[in-house]
């Protein structure tokens, strides 16, 4: 009787240890999976990794290509600006329209004025000769404008477009002015000073992605 009770005291401490073996392998395995880790490798490739080198050289990030975010502008007039941008990278968007309102007060003060120089340099040839027979009608009738920019309320991309290697954007201009005639003894024979009016012009200007400076031209004007 005390042989048999042995022998089932040592068959049930047998049956135990086998037990606490395999859920305690199996915890500690369940364990070790559940913790996150930031860089997951195996033993073999651990054991595999070639050690670093001290002289070697440091390699520098490279900067990831971008396409320029252009928000607000219609399908077509984005396609256009993202012609002429990968045509000519230096193009920017913004900074173009910044010199777009630069150059609409600069051509309208020169043709208030009848400087036939600078209007030469800031548009073309057909845009100059119109300005040219405008400024010469008015000579003739002995008028001088007495005009003045109020106030640009906005600047608009109407179009844009890639003619071979010319670039040609459209900018509609919403601007304030007041404008007034005078004859040549001075006197007002149209307008006020004291009402601006609203004015809504399209321009258009041109330039060759390919040329050496960045300046742009007037090259066709109309009403918005």
């Amino acid at each position: 009787m005390i042989v048999e009770i042995v022998i089932l005291a040592m068959i049930a401490a047998f049956l135990g240890l086998r037990l606490y073996s395999v859920l305690g392998q199996r915890a500690e395995h369940e364990e070790e999976s559940s913790v996150p880790h930031r860089f997951d490798a195996g033993e073999e490739a651990l054991d595999h990794r070639e050690p670093p080198r001290a002289n070697a050289p440091v390699q520098p990030v490279q900067p990831i290509a971008r396409q320029p975010q252009i928000e607000g502008l219609m399908p077509g007039v984005e396609r256009g600006v993202r012609a002429i941008t990968a045509a000519d990278p230096s193009f920017d968007i913004i900074n173009f329209l910044e010199g777009a309102k630069g150059a609409y007060g600069m051509i309208l003060e020169a043709f208030w004025k009848g400087d036939r120089e600078t209007l030469r340099e800031l548009c073309d040839d057909d845009v100059f000769a119109s300005f040219a027979a405008a400024l010469d009608q008015r000579e003739t009738d002995g008028h001088t404008l007495d005009n003045k920019l109020i106030r640009i309320e906005e600047t608009r991309i109407r179009a844009a477009n890639l003619d071979g290697r010319t670039a040609r954007v459209s900018v509609l201009f919403i601007a304030d002015i007041a404008a007034v005639t005078r004859d040549a003894d001075g006197n007002v024979v149209a307008g006020s000073l004291d009402d601006a009016i609203e004015s809504r012009d399209i321009w258009t200007f041109s330039r060759r992605v390919d040329a050496a400076g960045p300046d742009w031209v007037l090259d066709e004007t109309d009403e918005g």
